[in-house]
C-alpha cells in the first residue's frame, strides 16, 4: 500500500499537483487492490480487530446473520426476546435473501475490510516500526469472522497488544458498544487468562483523512450532473437511524454524525445546501427522522429534483447503500418522481482513506491512552450494567499500556519494583 501511494503521488507530483490539490483530482475509481503475503512477514507484534456488523456473505448465511443481529440485546431490546427474535428472523430471511440477491449475492463488507485492513497495516509496517509487526483481524458481530473467534485467534498467534478498532467512525451504544461489550463478555467468561494488553479506538467521527475521502467523492459524483443543475443539487447525508429512546438515554450517534457532516461541507466550502437524514428503520417505535425516504419525496414536491445521497456513517458498501440507497431510493424513487438522484461512492478502497486508518491508530499507539476520555462516560441515563463493565474493562488496561517509545510495557514496571522490593 505504502508503495502503491509514493507511486500515485510521484504521478500527481511530475504533473505539477501537489498532495493538497489532490483532494481536487481525486477519482473514486482509484481503488488499493493490492495484498499483503503474510506467509513471509514475521510473527505479528501488534494486532489491530477491526469491528463491523459484518454481513452475509452468501444467500445461506443470511438467517444466521438475522438470528445473531435479534438477538443482540444492544442493538435491538425485544419483549421475550430469546423467543421473538429468532421468529423475527425466520419470517424476515425469505425478504432479506431476495434483497442480497438482487445486489449480487451478498455481502462485500468483508471484501472492503480485508483490502483496507491490508493497506492499513502495510502503512503502518513503515511508519511505526517501533509497534511492527502489525497484523489486522476482522470481528463481525452478527456473521463469520465472528468477534470472539477474532479474539481467539490473536491469542493463538501470540499478540502482546491489541487494538479494537471500531469501523463504525460515530459511536453509537447499539454499534461500537455492543461490539466492545462482546470483547469484555468473551474475557469475562474465558477460563485463560490473556496475555494481550487491550487499548481501544472508539470513535473518529471527524478525522482529516475520514473528511477529505467523503469529499473527494461528493466532487466526484457532483460532476456527474448536468451543468447546468449541478449548482442546484441537494446533498443528503445518510446515516443509519437509532431508535429515539436510545438517544433520549444520552447516546451520542446523532451529534457525532452532524460533527461529520458539517466537516465535510466545511471542506466543500459549503457550496450546496445539504439535511442529514435517516435510513433503515426498523420496527413501529420512534426513530431519529427525517427518514431519507420521506426526505426524497418531501424534496422532490418542492421542485427539488437533483439530489445527491451521501453514505456519510459507512466505510464501505454494504446491503444499506448497494440496495436500499442505489435500488430503492435513486433508482425506484427517482423513476417514479421524474428525479435525478444519485450516490457518492462509500470509502471503500480510496487510498486516503486506509492512509487514515492507519493514521487514526498511529496517533492512538502513540497516545499511550488504553481509551478515550468518551469511552469512560456512560450514558446518563444507561440501564446496561454490561456496558459500564466494559469501560471498566478497558479503562483497567491502562497499567499494561505505555507509549511504544518509552520501550517498557508496565508489566516489565511492576516486575522491576517487585524485584527491587524483595
Amino acid at each position: 500500500m505504502a508503495k502503491l501511494c509514493r507511486q500515485i503521488f510521484a504521478v500527481f507530483q511530475k504533473n505539477g499537483v501537489n498532495r493538497s490539490s489532490l483532494l481536487e483530482t481525486y477519482s473514486p475509481s482509484l481503488s488499493y487492490h493490492g495484498r499483503r503475503d503474510s506467509s513471509t512477514s514475521s510473527k505479528a507484534k501488534t494486532g489491530i480487530l477491526m469491528l463491523n456488523m459484518g454481513g452475509p456473505e452468501t444467500l445461506d448465511d443470511v438467517h444466521d446473520f438475522l438470528l445473531n443481529l435479534f438477538k443482540d440485546r444492544d442493538l435491538i431490546q425485544l419483549p421475550a426476546q430469546s423467543r421473538l427474535g429468532p421468529a423475527i428472523a425466520k419470517r424476515r430471511t425469505p425478504g432479506i435473501q431476495k434483497q442480497y440477491h438482487e445486489i449480487g449475492g451478498g455481502s462485500p463488507i468483508k471484501k472492503w475490510t480485508t483490502i483496507q485492513g491490508e493497506g492499513m497495516v502495510d502503512i503502518l509496517d513503515r511508519i511505526s516500526p517501533e509497534t511492527a509487526p502489525h497484523k489486522f483481524y476482522i470481528g463481525f458481530r452478527y456473521v463469520n469472522p465472528l468477534t470472539e473467534d477474532a479474539l481467539e485467534q490473536m491469542e493463538k498467534d501470540g499478540i502482546k497488544r491489541g487494538i479494537a478498532f471500531t469501523q463504525y467512525p460515530q459511536y453509537s451504544c447499539s454499534t461500537t458498544g455492543s461490539s466492545m461489550n462482546a470483547i469484555y463478555k468473551h474475557y469475562r467468561n474465558r477460563e485463560m487468562v490473556s496475555q494481550i494488553a487491550w487499548s481501544t479506538i472508539d470513535r473518529w467521527p471527524t478525522h482529516p483523512g475520514l473528511i477529505q475521502t467523503h469529499a473527494q467523492h461528493i466532487r466526484a459524483e457532483l460532476e456527474r450532473f448536468p451543468e447546468n443543475v449541478r449548482d442546484e443539487v441537494v446533498i443528503l447525508f445518510s446515516a443509519h437511524s437509532l431508535p429515539l429512546r436510545s438517544q433520549n438515554r444520552g447516546d451520542p450517534y446523532s451529534t457525532e454524525v452532524g460533527a461529520t457532516v458539517l466537516a465535510v461541507m466545511e471542506a466543500l466550502g459549503n457550496s450546496h445546501p445539504y439535511r442529514l437524514v435517516w435510513q433503515s428503520k426498523v420496527g413501529p417505535l420512534p426513530w431519529l427522522a427525517p427518514q431519507t425516504d420521506e426526505a426524497i419525496k418531501g424534496l422532490v414536491a418542492r421542485g427539488k429534483k437533483n439530489i445527491l445521497l451521501v453514505p456519510i456513517a459507512f466505510t464501505s458498501d454494504h446491503i444499506e447503500t448497494l440496495f436500499e440507497l442505489d435500488l430503492e431510493y435513486a433508482k425506484g424513487l427517482g423513476e417514479e418522481f421524474g428525479a435525478n438522484i444519485r450516490r457518492s461512492a462509500a470509502p471503500n478502497g480510496n487510498p486516503i482513506f486506509i492512509e487514515a486508518l492507519a493514521d487514526v491508530v498511529k496517533k492512538h499507539l502513540d497516545s499511550g491512552k488504553s481509551c478515550s476520555n468518551q469511552n469512560i462516560l456512560r450514558c446518563p441515563m444507561c440501564t446496561n450494567i454490561v456496558c459500564e463493565e466494559t469501560k471498566k474493562f478497558f479503562k483497567h488496561q491502562q497499567r499494561y499500556i505505555t507509549k511504544p517509545n518509552l520501550g517498557k510495557s508496565r508489566r516489565a514496571e511492576d516486575d522491576e519494583k517487585i524485584a527491587q522490593s524483595a
